[in-house]
């Protein structure tokens, strides 16, 4: 049961970029209920099983959709996780909804009215990340979109607005703006320091700006962050020089705990 709803406490949405080796699924799931148990703070597991957009036809996708959610199943259920991934598709939306505790819609889908109506119709938390492209102000449509289902359980998830080419910038007057809506905000941490297009034939990152940057945001009011993470971050195959080390991630969310604290008060 997910209590993002109703607790104020922070909660994070963690994990791989994309699903790459079952054994690094479990590392990072491991790593990560170590944390929930210490923090005792919400975590959720994230990971795509097929990334539709990669910025190269040769980049890689992920293991598709059936043995993604199964193995994204396993986590669920060996490390009492809940999980999420993103779709693409609005008929992906009946195919995951036994699995996934929370349906993502992509930053570049978020007007795609087929695709939130089909999200929200399954009655599961849909977390919708908000474009690049889009002003804070301008999520309030797709709220509404969201909500004529008869779903409340809506997450929007800043992620940077394009900035000229090949970066992005945080505007974290947006957090406050869209949590004046009646939805949870989500600051994703890592996405936010990506530098699309950045190496010609795959996007860069800032790596060492995530940290600094979600420390910002919950200090700025958002209820929960998004990241990254993998063991080895070079060599991942998806989002590696955006991607925070798995080793780290610890300390980083005892600080923001602690930022959250300090800003309630």
């Amino acid at each position: 049961m997910i209590n993002i709803f109703k607790e104020k406490k922070l909660f994070i949405i963690a994990g791989p970029c994309v699903i790459e080796k079952r054994e690094i699924l479990f590392q990072i799931a491991e790593k990560l209920c170590e944390i929930r148990d210490e923090q005792k703070i919400e975590i959720i597991f994230k990971a795509s099983y097929d990334k539709a957009n990669r910025t190269s036809i040769s980049s890689f996708r992920g293991p598709g959709k059936y043995d993604g959610l199964k193995y994204l199943e396993e986590v669920k259920n060996k490390f009492k996780l809940p999980v999420t991934s993103d779709i693409h598709h609005p008929e992906d939306a009946e195919a995951v909804k036994d699995v996934l505790d929370i349906i993502q819609i992509p930053a570049f889908l978020c007007r795609q009215t087929d695709l939130i109506l089909k999200a929200c119709e399954t009655k599961l938390p849909v977390n919708i990340k908000k474009g690049q492209f889009l002003a804070p102000w301008d999520v309030k449509n797709i709220i509404d979109k969201a909500k004529s289902t008869g779903n409340d359980k809506i997450i929007i998830t800043e992620r940077g607005t394009t900035f000229g080419y090949n970066n992005l910038v945080v505007d974290f007057r947006g957090i406050p703006i869209i949590k004046k809506f009646g939805v949870p905000v989500v600051f994703d941490a890592t996405h936010s320091i990506q530098l699309p297009g950045g190496l010609g034939s795959a996007s860069s990152g800032q790596r060492e700006m995530a940290p600094v940057l979600a420390k910002s945001a919950v200090a700025a009011g958002a209820d929960g962050v998004f990241m990254e993470i993998h063991p080895d971050p070079d060599k991942a195959l998806c989002d590696g020089p955006n991607s925070l080390y798995l080793d780290k991630v610890q300390n980083l969310i005892k600080t923001l705990i602690k930022i959250q604290e300090a800003s309630i008060e």
